[in-house]
């Protein structure tokens, strides 16, 4: 009987990394691998005040990651990949995503501070105090709701829920993708009197690659390589790979207002859907095409253009 391959998974200590990372290690498990997951601390972990774009530049949540890997300390890391930077060590590539989750980002509000008219696209209550530490959130939630007054959250999502529910917030705004998981894993805890709306991230566009996990390993080790191919999913790893080239065009991070969308539409054609903030102006571009390889530049070159005011 051949030994098992063992795994040494590098994965963030948060309850979400730990979730997504035990997610991924049951997978290859399954399919007959050894997985050990090994937690390093990055430095997006030890600043939990500041906002995401001043603690550094792009990659606070897995610069750490990238170097063990580089070294050799583990074989693969589980990131989720919209805190993956455009550009990584050459020795390293993105092997596999698995099946990606709710794209959308959600707002979370406490059923006093609902707006009267809940069909409203934001349905809150004139002047509401909102919680994000992204660019993007921010300049979108300004964007549709000027009224709006948005303060820094930071924290782990129990922690920003919680500090929701204790009032310091009248609503935050979380990734679909991390609620859906903890929920999953009885981690989250009841929302109590807490609304839950989806935002359609055809008109709060997301950030590139939310709710899509990154496989990362060495380009040169075969046997991960190979593993990892177990694990992937083709369509959702095309949709990220259209909207990571929109971003790489928009030179994006943590501190630059950038959101990207990628479905597949009748036909067999892909749609990307970019939005982006320059000088104070949100501008929009949506674009369609069968060669999604191609989608990035051209919705880029449609915002170099001028795009829609959105």
């Amino acid at each position: 009987m051949s030994k098992k391959l063992k795994l040494r998974l590098g994965t963030r200590g948060s309850d979400l990394a730990r979730t997504q990372s035990g997610t991924v290690a049951a997978s290859l498990e399954k399919a007959g691998f050894d997985v050990e997951l090994v937690i390093i601390k990055t430095a997006g972990d030890q600043n939990q005040t500041a906002l995401f774009g001043s603690i550094g530049a792009q990659g606070v949540f897995v610069r750490e990651i990238e170097q063990a890997l580089v070294e050799k300390r583990i074989e693969l890391a589980v990131h989720s990949f919209k805190d993956l930077p455009t550009q990584s060590p050459d020795e390293l590539v993105v092997a596999a995503v698995p099946a990606r989750v709710d794209p959308a980002d959600l707002l979370l509000v406490r059923r006093s501070l609902l707006a009267g008219d809940k069909d409203e696209f934001i349905p809150l209550a004139k002047g509401a105090k909102v919680g994000t530490a992204s660019a993007r959130r921010r300049v979108w939630l300004k964007h549709f709701r000027s009224d709006l007054n948005i303060e820094p959250l930071r924290g782990n999502v129990p922690t920003r829920v919680r500090k929701l529910a204790e009032g310091e917030y009248d609503a935050i705004v979380l990734a679909a993708a991390g609620v859906e998981r903890l929920t999953a894993e009885e981690r989250l805890g009841d929302l109590g009197d807490i609304e839950v709306v989806r935002l359609d991230p055809a008109k709060f566009v997301p950030a590139p690659a939310q709710g899509a996990l990154a496989l990362q390993c060495r380009r040169d080790d075969r046997r991960v390589l190979a593993a990892l191919a177990t694990v992937d999913h083709a369509p959702s790893h095309l949709a990220v790979n259209a909207e990571r080239d929109a971003l790489a065009r928009a030179e994006g991070g943590c501190n630059v207002a950038f959101g990207a969308y990628c479905r597949r539409c009748s036909g067999g054609a892909h749609e990307l859907l970019v939005m982006h903030d320059r000088n104070g102006i949100v501008r929009s571009a949506r674009v369609r095409g069968r060669d999604s390889k191609k989608l990035g530049d051209i919705a880029w070159a449609t915002l170099e253009t001028g795009g829609d005011e959105s």
